[in-house]
């Protein structure tokens, strides 16, 4: 286990009913709020006249930027530093899911900062300071609710994605309640689930030795969320199968189950180049590109992969690359029976533009990956294994 030091700060106010307490923990941090979200679903679903409600009897006052979709722009995100700059803005509210509260992460530091907010995306240097921010989450998957991630899209740019670690941004609070999951549609759900799954899988590769107490935490989380998605996907009022989801969400994501060990994260980099240049949904393209890079790369240390197919999913064999194929085969089936793809050809992506991707995801980057270092030509790979 390596040295580490945790820290988040993000107080997680969570089951039915916590969205009304909103107005009075916002105005714990000034008169002026940016409230931030995506396109109408806050308003067909009441979480947003609730929100409202909650602020303005606080009497605050809000200014309102909607229209975030989901791979979050750069040019919404200038938007809302412009705004934040003009208006005095104290707080940043962020009601809906990931692409929201990471484009409310993006401004919060760009608000604070006086040369261009990409800086921080393309670079390792770590904002210092940021507008407070919090959340009502709608939609767990990113786990950006109480994470130090974010990640941008720059559509003024060849939509490169990319993201950006800080401490500063980590939310003053975040609002869970599991109803607020009740009007999702189901590929949202599945999408969801699967990006929840790819964050615990990404830390759960590693080569660092000796760090049992956190491999058992991932692997708890993984079946909880392996066991309640199905349930979820078939009935999306169920309180408990969302309550366990939701949290789960939140852990895998807020840095307590990477102490100590080195996540690989090369899928999350080669899909951002899928949802950058095709607009592909994260968490299907996650679906995707999850199998085949485990494929690719489970003979770099197959007791690893084997110690996953025996916990998780209870696959026993004297031959382990068996045990571990078998296990990527249960995994897919997985996705399939939330009618997730898990090959490109089912999204309508060709193989054209493979090498591009393989570079654009080396942009900045001399390798990718932790667990097995990948280059240009091992990505390459990899995506001809989605097909």
């Amino acid at each position: 286990m390596l040295n580490f030091e945790f820290y988040n700060p993000a107080r997680i106010v969570f089951g039915k009913g916590t969205e009304e307490s909103v107005g009075e923990r916002t105005a714990n941090f000034g008169k002026n709020v940016l409230l931030h979200y995506g396109g109408g679903s806050i308003k067909k679903n009441g979480i947003y006249d609730k929100v409202l409600k909650s602020l303005k009897e606080q009497n605050l006052n809000i200014i309102e930027l909607d229209g975030v979709k989901p791979n979050p722009r750069l040019s919404l995100v200038r938007k809302g530093i412009e705004i934040c700059k003009k208006e005095n803005i104290d707080f940043i509210l962020a009601v809906g899911g990931g692409s929201v509260i990471d484009s409310a992460k993006a401004i919060a530091i760009g608000a604070k900062y006086d040369k261009d907010v990409w800086d921080f995306f393309i670079s390792s240097n770590m904002a210092q300071e940021a507008i407070p921010i919090g959340v009502v989450l709608t939609i767990p998957a990113a786990g950006s609710e109480s994470s130090s991630s974010c990640v941008i899209t720059n559509d003024e740019d060849n939509n490169y994605k990319r993201g950006t670690q800080s401490l500063a941004y980590i939310p003053k609070f975040a609002i869970l309640n599991p109803e607020t999951c009740y009007s999702l549609p189901k590929y949202q759900i599945a999408c969801g689930c699967s990006d929840i799954l790819a964050h615990l899988i990404e830390r759960y590769f590693t080569e660092v030795e000796n760090v049992e107490l956190s491999d058992r935490l991932i692997e708890g989380a993984v079946k909880t969320i392996l066991n309640n998605a199905p349930i979820a996907y078939k009935d999306n009022t169920n309180y408990d199968a969302w309550a366990e989801i939701m949290w789960t969400g939140t852990i895998a994501h807020n840095n307590l189950l990477n102490m100590g060990r080195i996540g690989d994260w090369a899928s999350h980099q080669i899909e951002h180049e899928l949802s950058a240049l095709y607009d592909l949904t994260h968490g299907a393209g996650l679906a995707i590109v999850i199998p085949a890079w485990m494929k690719y790369v489970y003979k770099h240390n197959i007791d690893k992969f084997y110690q996953f197919a025996t916990r998780i999913f209870h696959i026993i064999d004297e031959d382990k690359e068996k045990a571990v194929l078998k296990m990527i085969e249960t995994l897919e089936k997985w996705y399939c029976d939330l009618d997730l793809p898990i090959k490109l050809s089912q999204v309508n992506i060709e193989p054209i533009k493979f090498e591009e991707m393989a570079e654009r995801a080396l942009l900045h980057r001399g390798t990718i990956g932790n667990f097995k270092k990948l280059v240009k030509e091992d990505i390459v790979k990899i995506y001809n294994l989605c097909m």
